[in-house]
Formats: structure tokens, C-alpha cells, sequence
């Protein structure tokens, strides 16, 4: 994955971050040992905590995450959720789903996470509003789809958050078809009355929508 800002910086920032908790450095390990080729899907330290930040910052207790993976991204957010908060969080691969079911088991807010096995659009359908805050981070050439559905699912002072909008830097030039799902994700976004965004240089780029 190209970096952003210069690597100095992204260690800087994560030494002067909160650190995280130890079994969330323990699932970070474990998930790099079996999934190593999927690393670059774990949201990680200072984009987790952004997330949760922005969790408790909205006093969320309903959150919905498009795209799980190994459990890192929902266990930060489930962090900042009160007794009784839910998080429902969505992923199709078995693997991913056991590793992160079996860190949620030992989570004391692992109780506050649901997990839906299946496709993300089809688990988005059956939901009804409203969800606080939407977190998408799943296969980008659904990226718009994802959207429209959260936009119809988010409270009226809710907020989404879209991970990867930078893209490695492929938006710039793109040349495969997930560069150009993102550039039009981009664009719809940009283009939506509906909503104000802003594009974030964290990571790999997370756009914040909120309702206009």
C-alpha cells in the first residue's frame, strides 16, 4: 500500500495516539500470521481510533459496519458504545468470521457486536433505521450501492464514514476497475446535494458524510 504521508509521520502519530488494548494488539498480531496477505483490510491503530472517537463523540448506540474482516475495526467502535449499544457488523469469509468471533468472545463489549454472514447490501436491505453511525469498508465496486442504502438507513444527525477513498494514490490515474469504482464513488458523493463530506488524508483516506 503507497503511503500517504511519509512513514516517519504515520509512526509519529501512532506513538502519540492512545495506544490500543492489549488483545486488540494480540488480534492485530494473530490476524498478520494468518491473513498476511489481507493485512492491508485492518483498519489499525489511529483510523480505529478515529472511528471511536467519532462513535462516542455522537453518543452512538446503533452502528453498522459494512466489511469486518478479522474484528479490529468493530471492537474499537464497540469500545465506545454504551451498555446496550449495538453494533451490527457484516462479512461473507469464514475465516475472517471465526478469528474475529473468538476475540469478541473475550471482549468485555464483544456482547454489544452482531455479526451477519452474507452479502452487505442483502443484510443492509433487511435493517431498518436508525444507525448512528455507518462505517463501509467492503468491496469497492459496491461502494455506491453501500451508500445509498446507509444514506437510508442513517439517523438524521448520524454520520458515515468510507474508508479507502484514496486509494493507494490510484485515484489520480486509474487503471484497474476497483481504481475506477472509487473515483466514482468519489464523484457521486461529491455530487450529492443530499449530504457535505470531507475526505481525510488518514490511512488509505476515510471520507465523513453527514446530511446537509
Amino acid at each position: 500500500m503507497l503511503t500517504l504521508v511519509p512513514e516517519e509521520i504515520e509512526a509519529y502519530a501512532a506513538e502519540h495516539s492512545t495506544p490500543p488494548a492489549p488483545l486488540l494488539d494480540e488480534l492485530r498480531r494473530v490476524t498478520e500470521e494468518r491473513m498476511p496477505e489481507r493485512m492491508t483490510m485492518l483498519s489499525g491503530q489511529v483510523p480505529g481510533l478515529l472511528l471511536q472517537t467519532l462513535v462516542f463523540a455522537l453518543g452512538a448506540r446503533r452502528v453498522l459496519e459494512v466489511g469486518m474482516f478479522s474484528g479490529y475495526s468493530a471492537l474499537m467502535m464497540a469500545e465506545a458504545l454504551p451498555d446496550g449499544g449495538e453494533l451490527i457488523t457484516c462479512d461473507v469469509a469464514d475465516d475472517a468470521i471465526v478469528l474475529a468471533r473468538s476475540y469478541f468472545d473475550r471482549s468485555p463489549h464483544g456482547a454489544k457486536i452482531t455479526i451477519r454472514k452474507g452479502a452487505a447490501l442483502d443484510t443492509m436491505r433487511a435493517l431498518e433505521p436508525p444507525f448512528d453511525f455507518i462505517f463501509i469498508d467492503a468491496d469497492k465496486g459496491n461502494y455506491i450501492n453501500y451508500y445509498e442504502e446507509a444514506l437510508r438507513l442513517l439517523a438524521p444527525r448520524g454520520v458515515i464514514a468510507v474508508d479507502n477513498v484514496l486509494w493507494s494514490g490510484r485515484v489520480l490515474e486509474p487503471k484497474e476497475k476497483d481504481d475506477a469504482a472509487i473515483v466514482a464513488f468519489n464523484e457521486h458523493v461529491e455530487r450529492d446535494g443530499r449530504v457535505t463530506n470531507v475526505m481525510l488524508t488518514v490511512r488509505d483516506g476515510i471520507t465523513l458524510i453527514r446530511r446537509t
